[in-house]
């Protein structure tokens, strides 16, 4: 935004930090809270602190004292934005997502040569973690998590001194001892547990195949009672819906045998192969920059297979969709995903809802670009994950005042 239009903006700012940094209970730092906001809002290449703090016109030193070694709590913070915007956009899906924040050094906490999506290839970034609230229009961060690699972490070292060099990078960070290399999908359960405990649920838990993928993390998300549509790749296994059990005679030693099933899982393409281009129906999912976006889907009920699946009482896999895009023009079908929704569900919401990630990317590119997202320069374990929660205050400001739409809101 220009200084104008921030300025035009100004009591809509003061009563949402107000709301926002209520839990700030010293002044000066409900002051240098909004002064952070209003230096990622307004407009500037970088949202570092020293280039905010010239637009601002103050010292960076009074934004890095905020971020870095003042005491203030950022989930009481990050509780309250997540309230707001989940009752702002009333959320059709929550998308759990990480993305990538390239660096050139080796300082910044969690940093390391890894796989990123925003690279796309490997190379020397930190991965932040996130969830959230999404609609067709919109989308808000709800929650966030750094990752840490192995070598951020001394238990998975190879030798003393490896673990050595880890606690001395840990320390120059601020890394408390209780955090250490997890999974990223196991970082996405933490999250969905801490929205929990601020009595925030999903409708639906949407994520990409290197979620979905993960049988773990399919089978915590039906332990916590919670719906889901992953995207997932073709060779995942399972049986057809109508697969029966069988029950081995018992032999009259030991525990009596389990029921199982006759025939071995095949992967899901086989499934769609098998249903063939006959089964395929046409559907319209939303409406892009040019055109309507349409494609051709195949749906199917199956029994997911895999390591360890979760057996029902009776000894079979619980029934769940299979969704496959296969469009006209290729050969084989290009995406699938897999989801625990009800029987009932309308093929047309399938497909919504395994497709609503793509706003996630859209506001990812602005979350970064206009709001400075990956532009933190600190190399604190607590400052980033004040930076991301402030990026994601900011992200939330300007889709409220975009909700209005005489108000000027051009982040």
């Amino acid at each position: 935004m220009t200084p104008d239009e921030l300025g035009s903006l100004r009591d809509e700012l003061q009563a949402f930090a107000a709301e926002v940094f209520a839990p700030l209970r010293r002044s000066d730092q409900q002051d240098k809270g909004v002064s952070y906001l209003r230096g990622l809002l307004l407009d500037g290449r970088r949202k570092s602190m020293q280039p905010m703090a010239e637009r601002l016109g103050i010292d960076h030193q009074r934004l890095q004292q905020f971020i870095s070694s003042s005491t203030w709590p950022v989930e009481q913070i990050r509780s309250r934005l997540a309230d707001r915007a989940t009752r702002v956009l009333g959320a059709d899906a929550w998308v759990v997502d990480d993305t990538g924040f390239p660096k050139d050094g080796a300082g910044s906490p969690g940093v390391a040569r890894q796989y990123s999506g925003t690279l796309g290839k490997v190379g020397n970034c930190q991965v932040g973690v996130s969830v959230h609230a999404v609609t067709d229009s919109a989308s808000c961060p709800l929650n966030w998590r750094l990752f840490l690699p192995e070598s951020w972490d001394p238990a998975k070292a190879a030798d003393p001194a490896g673990a050595a060099f880890a606690e001395r990078r840990r320390a120059r960070c601020g890394i408390p001892p209780t955090e250490g290399h997890r999974p990223k999908w196991q970082l996405a359960l933490e999250m969905l547990d801490e929205l929990a405990t601020w009595k925030l649920l999903p409708p639906v838990v949407v994520a990409d195949a290197g979620y979905g993928d993960n049988a773990h993390f399919r089978a915590a998300l039906d332990e916590r009672g919670l719906r889901w549509i992953v995207q997932v790749k073709g060779l995942t296994t399972a049986h057809p819906i109508d697969a029966v059990t069988h029950r081995p005679p018992y032999g009259g030693l030991g525990p009596r045998p389990k029921p199982r099933y006759r025939t071995r899982p095949v992967p899901l393409a086989e499934h769609v192969r098998a249903a063939g281009r006959e089964a395929a129906r046409t559907v319209t999912w939303r409406r892009g920059s040019r055109d309507h976006l349409t494609s051709t889907f195949v749906v199917l009920r199956v029994r997911l297979a895999g390591r360890r699946p979760r057996i029902e009482e009776d000894g079979t896999l619980p029934p769940c969709w299979l969704l496959a895009q296969w469009p006209p023009e290729v050969s084989e079908p290009s995406h699938y995903w897999v989801s625990n929704l009800p029987e009932d569900t309308p093929l047309e919401e399938l497909v919504r809802l395994a497709k609503i990630r793509w706003r996630i990317e859209h506001d990812y590119r602005e979350l970064k670009t206009a709001l400075g997202l990956d532009h933190f320069e600190g190399r604190s374990w607590t400052g980033w994950h004040r930076h991301v929660t402030l990026v994601t205050a900011a992200h939330l400001f300007v889709t409220l005042t975009r909700s209005r739409p005489k108000v000027p809101a051009r982040a």
